[in-house]
């Protein structure tokens, strides 16, 4: 070897410390972008951003950026997640193998999802749009070497890219009946638009719109995407991306067209009572820790859509001050979603992290092994299960007094949907708490059951710090909403049909109109109290009866020594519900029994086999799919090569054309 010449044996080191050095980039990019967007989600909620023109950005239309309270809202959001998941995205891919040109996406996706809600024509809004699907369709390809990557890239390309050509279809319609590109004079001209323009942009609007926030049944590539995307890239994708689609409802379906007859309410009110509960199904009997959190993901939009559904209906039939709590109550819903679900997917990442697992059933034991990060988990869960304490709890408590406190006489449809919408926020919320608990408690309480979960050790202070910095977030929203009140009340006032009939959001929940109120501060200090007592009173019992220097082992009934055979699993714990919605799930169950060979009545094994997929998907899409094979096959054979007949085709489609033209 000549001299100086570099030693073979450095070059990994060497490629080692150039993927940190990219990865710290990347991490650092990814949350200086967020605080510009919480900069200036802060500026457009108080005052408003733009209008700002920069005409040589996009060919013939250009760029306009401008943002209200509503877009101010959303900006914040955003800026939030990005910050904690860019300090995070530097410890967690520092000995990652993600590509450069998936770490240099993240911080390209991030600006993407804060130019969405900065858009102030339709043109910028289509572009931003865009750029936000590309740059997060290339992050989650980050592994893919690995076959179910691929499959979950194709299947989250061809859902947002139908997404898109609705909403590309919604804004042609949109502005060739306003004759206007800026959303703030198509909002001026909206109420002149015909009843069946304003129908088709609605429909087509709130399909595209939904598909990218996750809602039954374009929700197919979340429990897809999310599982298989790098950690930090699922928390962006559920935190923050699936927002936009709830930002777009509201700016486009909302603000813009003015909100419009009943039946768009009902549309909206039942896409959300369906999502909420096929996602809420879905996530009590998964046993991928990352899949049960993205159908989690389905089912708290579904609360969202929801609400805004009933904040429709309810303005419709002059509940005024009832469809602004409804309204309030999907937006408090949709940031706390952010704060819980963004440490939840950090949380899972640090666990994957830790032991290279998601699967629920080889977990287990790792409260002791990594503390930190158990407790930080647990702190996503409440906030997802919608019980006081957590950040879940104050949106859907905002939401079911908005619905059980409508008039009865008011009107037969709200007097059958609004019990209806009860119902489904409560069956929500039991089975929430189910998924939560066999999440947190499967995963981290016990025994591991795997040589994994047995080695595994606690996440670097990197990654803990910005985890920490969510859940206090968690808990800022869980017991001091008044911290939205400003940029809420802003937006209410903001929207058509909101007169500014405001829920107080103080140390007292406050509702305008009707007897209704809660304080989460005091009940969290009430449950501190009494949670501290308890533990006082067990010690003092405790240090008076059992005597000094003697320990007892776990009484097991005479079985010995506990294993981890012995303790209930993700598949077990979900068993019952999955019997309970056995029609909704389908699931291929298979039971295999080994005899003894010199006797049949003798077992020696049992071995019992649980696959739930996705019902929609095999039921709905794959007929879909089958047809667009048969159609390929069709055309296949029309295209055989023949000069001859292309032109002949051609010609038709120009008759067809001018026939339809006259």
């Amino acid at each position: 070897m000549s001299a100086g010449a570099p030693d073979a044996r450095d070059a990994p080191a060497t490629s080692g410390r150039r993927h940190e050095r990219a990865a710290l980039a990347a991490g650092i990019a990814t949350s200086l972008l967020g605080a510009a967007g919480v900069a200036l989600g802060v500026v457009a909620v108080a005052s408003g951003v733009g209008p700002v023109r920069v005409g040589g950005a996009l060919p013939l239309a250009g760029v306009t950026l401008a943002a209200g309270a509503t877009g101010g809202l959303f900006l914040l959001l955003t800026g939030a997640v990005a910050v904690a998941v860019g300090a995070y995205s530097a410890g967690y891919e520092r000995h990652g193998s993600t590509g450069p040109a998936q770490l240099a996406a993240v911080p390209f996706f991030v600006a993407a999802m804060l130019l969405v809600p900065l858009a102030g024509s339709a043109t910028t809004f289509l572009a931003a749009w865009e750029l936000m699907a590309l740059a997060s369709l290339v992050a989650i390809l980050a592994d893919h070497a690995r076959a179910a990557v691929r499959d979950a890239a194709r299947w989250y390309a061809v859902m947002t890219h139908l997404g898109f050509v609705a909403i590309l279809l919604a804004f042609v319609v949109l502005g060739a009946a306003g004759h206007a590109d800026a959303l703030a004079v198509l909002e001026r001209r909206a109420g002149s638009l015909s009843s069946s323009s304003r129908d088709v942009v609605f429909l087509l609007s709130f399909l595209g719109f939904g598909a990218k926030a996750g809602l039954v049944p374009l929700h197919v590539w979340l429990p897809r995407a999310h599982p298989e995307a790098p950690s930090p890239v699922s928390a962006l994708m559920s935190a923050a991306m699936v927002a936009t689609g709830v930002y777009g409802i509201v700016r486009i379906d909302v603000e813009v067209l003015g909100g419009g007859p009943r039946w768009w309410a009902l549309v909206v009110v039942l896409a959300g009572a369906t999502s909420a509960l096929f996602g809420v199904i879905q996530a009590s009997v998964s046993t991928d820790l990352k899949r049960l959190l993205a159908y989690s993901t389905t089912e708290n939009m579904g609360l969202v859509t929801l609400a805004l559904g009933s904040s429709m209906l309810l303005a419709d039939y002059g509940e005024r001050s009832l469809a602004t709590v409804a309204l309030v109550a999907a937006l408090v819903h949709v940031v706390a979603h952010a704060a819980f679900k963004s440490l939840a997917f950090l949380g899972a990442g640090a666990v994957l992290f830790a032991t290279g697992l998601r699967d629920l059933d080889l977990l287990g034991g790792l409260a002791t092994r990594m503390p930190a990060t158990t407790g930080l988990f647990f702190v996503a869960a409440l906030g997802a299960s919608g019980l006081p304490l957590g950040a879940g709890f104050v949106g859907e408590w905002l939401l079911v007094q908005s619905l059980i406190h409508s008039r009865p006489g008011t009107g037969t449809l709200l007097a059958l949907v609004m019990p209806v919408a009860v119902g489904v926020v409560a069956l929500t919320t039991g089975l929430g708490v189910a998924a939560m608990v066999k999440a947190s408690g499967i995963a981290f309480l016990a025994r591991p059951r795997s040589a994994e979960a047995a080695r595994a050790h606690e996440v670097p202070a990197a990654m803990v710090a910005p985890m920490a910095t969510l859940a206090a977030a968690s808990a800022v929203l869980a017991v001091a909403p008044s911290a939205l009140a400003p940029a809420l009340g802003r937006l209410a006032r903001e929207l058509p049909g909101h007169p500014g009939s405001f829920p107080q959001l103080g140390l007292l929940l406050r509702l305008p109109g009707v007897a209704g109120s809660v304080s989460p501060g005091l009940l969290a200090v009430g449950v501190v109290a009494a949670s501290g007592g308890v533990v006082a009173l067990r010690a003092l019992v405790g240090r008076s009866r059992r005597p000094r220097g003697t320990r007892a082992p776990l009484w097991s009934g005479g079985a010995g020594a506990l294993t981890e055979r012995m303790q209930y699993t993700a598949t077990s714990f979900a068993e019952p519900l999955q019997r309970v919605f056995d029609d909704v799930l389908r699931p291929d169950v298979d039971v295999e029994v080994g005899h003894v060979e010199e006797s049949r009545y003798l077992v020696e094994r049992v071995r019992y086999r649980s696959r739930i997929g996705d019902v929609v998907e095999e039921r709905v899409f794959s007929r879909v799919l089958d047809g667009v094979h048969a159609w390929a096959s069709l055309v296949r054979r029309v295209h055989n090569g023949s000069v001859h007949r292309y032109l002949a085709i051609g010609a038709l489609a120009l008759v067809a054309a001018v026939a339809v033209a006259r």
